[in-house]
């Protein structure tokens, strides 16, 4: 009996030493990752140093660094580099030395855009200030001011301390590497299908078939191989890229031509000059209908040269001149059915001059979302010449349709961390809005 409460006692000890190695070994940010507001503990925190003036680049990256989507991307586009080897992405030197190949210029650039030298770097400093260390920890970004500066073939300025346009260069050259390595992925699939063929007999006589075939129905086959080398597979591409869809309407005929595609990586949006205001608001004066006057309309232009022909026919006495004339009138009418933007080649047609003028309507939508997550939002504020980015708590801003709005914000000015409320952010007068949004995906706006 008497060795009972010591057996007890060493029992106790070896499980609470246990608990504290398994803490230790397997968690050891466990009590730091705390969100309870009362703690009067600072979380561990990755911090930029500022040795040269860099606060604009700081508060950019440090508002990345909060993008969860973005880094996701930037993994699967590393690994898959990394995975089809650098000589894959490398731009040949055609015989040339390597002083030639470094004089080349363009070739330069095209080598940095399919090696994706910034696509790297930026990944690398967004892990680094993921980082949740023990401490907290200061870096420099440095290492990706070089890989921008080797990208461009120039230097960064720090004269002009712009966080919006840094942030635009960044984004639109991660956008341009994405879409370099594509065409270097295709190009790579067209050549391997086409040495599968030369290695296989049965499968180039398909392919001889197939374009026989292909030479007695015409262009359209053609089209559709087109298609399909542009097809992006599987790849889901840069999480920041959309579309805007420009659209036009004649407001006479009511015709409206094939909208015009354009890609961005960021939009500005112009904030209204009252005292509040909505994001749908600042939207809908971007996406406004747009009234335009004096515009020559494809299909009024093509319905005036149908009178003009029609006049012409009534006055001519020839058979000659009256058959070219209603087989022209026949070619316009077709074209106004089927294409009114492709008139007829053979076809002469009045002067642009004597066309029409009609108002029309423009309107913008946009097309393609860029493929994010949740909402973000970063300030970038200079204020006493230091700018600083505050950033919503990580833990509660990838939550879905969250309950409650949580109230912990961290300021982040080097290597200085304060805690905020929302009412101090909402607070500040002297703001430049940088906004990230991240959609939920199908399936996922209830998880």
């Amino acid at each position: 009996m008497p060795d009972k409460p010591l057996t007890i006692a060493t029992y106790a000890a070896g499980a609470s030493l246990a608990a504290i190695t398994l803490v230790y070994v397997f968690g050891p940010t466990f009590f730091l990752d705390d969100d309870s507001a009362n703690s009067a503990r600072k979380k561990g925190v990755v911090g930029l140093s500022n040795p040269a003036n860099d606060c604009f680049i700081n508060s950019v990256l440090q508002a990345l660094a909060g993008l969860p989507n973005l880094r996701v991307y930037l993994i699967r586009e590393t690994h898959r580099r990394a995975l089809d080897g650098t000589d894959v992405y490398k731009v040949p030197e055609n015989a040339k030395d390597a002083e030639e190949f470094k004089k080349d210029v363009s070739a330069v650039k095209l080598d940095g855009l399919q090696q994706g030298i910034v696509t790297h770097a930026l990944k690398e400093v967004l892990d680094r200030l993921n980082e949740r260390p023990i401490y907290r920890k200061t870096i420099s970004a440095q290492s990706f001011v070089n890989a921008l500066e080797r990208a461009f073939l120039s230097r960064i300025s720090r004269q002009q301390q712009d966080a919006q346009e840094f942030l635009q260069i960044v984004a639109e050259r991660v956008c341009e590497e994405y879409h370099a390595g594509q065409k270097v992925r295709r190009r790579v699939r067209r050549q391997q299908a086409a040495q599968s063929r030369v290695d296989d007999p049965e499968k180039e006589n398909a392919d001889l078939r197939k374009e026989l075939l292909k030479q007695k129905i015409g262009p359209a086959a053609d089209a559709d191989e087109d298609s399909d080398a542009d097809d992006p597979d599987d790849e889901e591409g840069f999480p920041f890229e959309g579309k805007l869809e420009s659209q036009i309407e004649c407001l006479t005929c009511h015709f409206k031509p094939k909208p015009s595609v354009s890609s961005f990586v960021t939009l500005t949006l112009n904030v209204p000059h009252q005292s509040s205001t909505s994001l749908n608001q600042c939207f809908d004066g971007m996406l406004k209908i747009e009234h335009i006057d004096d515009f020559k309309c494809e299909y009024c232009r093509l319905q005036h040269a149908v009178e003009v022909k029609e006049k012409e026919l009534e006055k001519a006495d020839k058979d000659e001149a009256r058959e070219r004339l209603e087989s022209d009138v026949v070619k316009l009418r077709k074209a106004m059915e089927e294409d009114p933007e492709k008139p007829p080649a053979d076809v002469e047609l009045p002067e642009s001059s004597a066309a029409p003028k009609r108002r029309i309507a423009r309107h913008m939508r946009i097309s393609t979302f860029p493929k994010v997550l949740a909402v973000h939002l970063s300030r970038s504020l200079f204020t006493a010449g230091n700018y600083a980015s505050k950033a919503e708590s990580i833990a509660k801003s990838v939550k879905r349709r969250p309950k409650r709005r949580d109230n912990r914000w961290w300021r982040i000015s080097d290597d200085k961390v304060k805690e905020s409320k929302t009412s101090d952010v909402l607070g500040m007068q002297k703001e430049v809005y940088m906004l990230f949004y991240e959609l939920a995906r199908p399936g996922e706006e209830e998880s």
